[in-house]
């Protein structure tokens, strides 16, 4: 029988530096996201290029939008399309048993690691997740490579669509490791199969699909 082993992603300093931007990037485009973007791209500049050149791609397009137009760019992109999907156990589990564990398991993670979130937010979203690597390197980097298959379905499925937020995953896929075999067979099962669609077992998380507001970057 073939075991999965779980892969050690070596970090470096500008790994938190990067996903502390992204994270802001994923944020909806509140009244303090001029701000998070002028941050953004300092950090940008400080990156390797291959991170750095599509983040900063996504800060130009952004500068170039009306903020009320990013704003309802985001929610027609995040929550009204469930294969732009932000929170990452949606894309393997669906609204099912197994995503109420692994919602549960994200959530005592951050626990041990003495993250606690606010009752408003759900531990899988990607900026939330981002957030923790920011904090927690070692931690946050086995997280993401855990969900690399939603992760890159979510990013192939921003860039089909032509979003400027499909910029801002190529630079948190660019913080990874290269896809290997297994990585890239689960992409393509997830990407043929779709998630489950069992509507039962998610208490006391509610469904992405259904939740009225984004769980990062405050009120709209």
């Amino acid at each position: 029988m073939k075991r999965k082993t779980t892969r050690t992603v070596r970090t470096d300093l500008w790994h938190s530096y990067a996903w502390q931007a992204q994270s802001l990037m994923l944020a909806y485009p509140d009244e303090d996201f001029e701000q998070h973007l002028a941050l953004a791209a300092r950090v940008a500049a400080t990156l390797p290029d291959p991170v750095a050149r599509p983040l900063l791609r996504f800060i130009a397009h952004a500068r170039q939008t009306a903020p009320e137009d990013l704003a309802t760019m985001y929610v027609a992109t995040f929550d009204h399309r469930k294969r732009c999907c932000l929170y990452l156990t949606y894309h393997a589990h669906g609204d099912t048993r197994k995503r109420g564990t692994a919602l549960l398991r994200l959530k005592q993670t951050y626990a041990v690691a003495g993250c606690r979130l606010g009752d408003d937010e759900l531990p899988d979203h990607l900026a939330v997740v981002l957030e923790f690597a920011a904090t927690d390197p070692a931690t946050g980097a086995r997280l993401l490579t855990e969900h690399r298959a939603g992760l890159e379905l979510l990013r192939l499925a921003l860039n089909d669509d032509g979003s400027p937020w499909a910029h801002v995953l190529d630079s948190v896929s660019a913080t990874l490791p290269a896809l290997a075999g297994d990585d890239r067979e689960a992409v393509m099962r997830l990407a043929a199969e779709g998630p489950p669609e069992e509507q039962v077992g998610l208490d006391p998380y509610a469904s992405p699909v259904f939740l009225p507001d984004p769980v990062v970057g405050g009120p709209r």
